[in-house]
């Protein structure tokens, strides 16, 4: 009985705030409710139809994807630098991977305002430089800007995740497969391509399932922080479409079908990633 009390509480929180949750979620999908909620009736997939009809979803799950396809390279490739340069004899080399660390403790929304306070056109640091410089920036006009801001803000919160693993990763490569590969000629990056990316492809595939869903979901505070989806609907995601639709609009059916296509979505993508990117790691 004592494994089966240990694992009890961590079931109980799954079930109450993540099973519970999904099924309500797809209970509403089916259903339409009228404008007092009194009255609810079965819709079987009019939900759906209506949703993949919409251009302006559609234009946000485009949006969704290329927003999590950069944020999950930037945040890949400055841990992997990082934890390269980290993994190295260097002087400070412990105070260096503690500050590394850091920012994975801010929370999504407190990263964002940090980013205002450096990034606003009228209150930014490095904002108001741009503009005396004559570059025009105002990511809350620019759609361009500010989704080049929420990628940069979200991936700088991820990085530090990144890193740890990554390091535990290049660390737990043996010496003597690099010293061998050093000896035989391999140098530079052509070592790094040969030997320690190969070695480093179960951490870099768990972390790439672990990024795509980290951007899918946790980056809605710093959308919201930041930009609060704007300007216009440059920066909607579907996690912030969720919530304009079913907070703010009260289209509770919408946004329910809403977050079982999202659900739905990331569980096919991690079961892509497990059986094809997995059994190629294995091989």
């Amino acid at each position: 009985m004592l494994p089966a009390a240990l694992v009890l509480p961590q079931l109980l929180v799954t079930i109450l705030f993540f099973l519970l949750p999904a099924g309500e979620a797809i209970y509403q999908s089916v259903t339409a409710t009228d404008a007092f909620g009194l009255h609810t009736r079965f819709v079987a997939w009019a939900n759906f139809s209506a949703l993949f009809a919409d251009p302006t979803y559609l234009s946000t799950l485009a949006r969704t994807g290329i927003f999590c396809a950069l944020v999950t390279l930037l945040a890949l490739a400055l841990a992997l630098v990082l934890a390269i340069f980290a993994d190295h004899e260097i002087r400070g080399r412990a105070l260096y991977r503690t500050l590394l660390i850091w920012p994975y403790a801010v929370a999504p929304a407190v990263s964002a305002v940090l980013w205002v306070f450096v990034m606003h056109p009228e209150i930014g640091i490095i904002g108001r430089l741009l503009n005396r410089a004559g570059l025009h920036w105002d990511y809350t006009l620019d759609g361009t800007q500010a989704m080049g801001l929420v990628i940069v803000a979200s991936a700088w919160t991820q990085v530090s995740y990144n890193f740890v693993f990554f390091l535990a990763g290049l660390q737990s490569i043996p010496r003597a497969v690099v010293e061998a590969a050093r000896m035989d000629g391999a140098r530079g990056f052509l070592r790094f391509r040969a030997i320690i990316l190969p070695l480093l492809m179960p951490t870099t595939f768990f972390l790439l399932i672990v990024n795509l869903v980290y951007a899918a979901f946790e980056t809605f505070g710093t959308i919201m922080a930041l930009t609060r989806g704007g300007p216009g609907q440059a920066t909607e995601t579907m996690v912030v479409k969720v919530y304009r639709d079913g907070v703010i609009n009260l289209d509770l059916s919408g946004s329910a079908a809403q977050s079982v296509v999202l659900m739905l979505l990331v569980i096919l993508l991690t079961a892509l990633q497990f059986r094809f990117l997995g059994r190629r790691t294995s091989a």
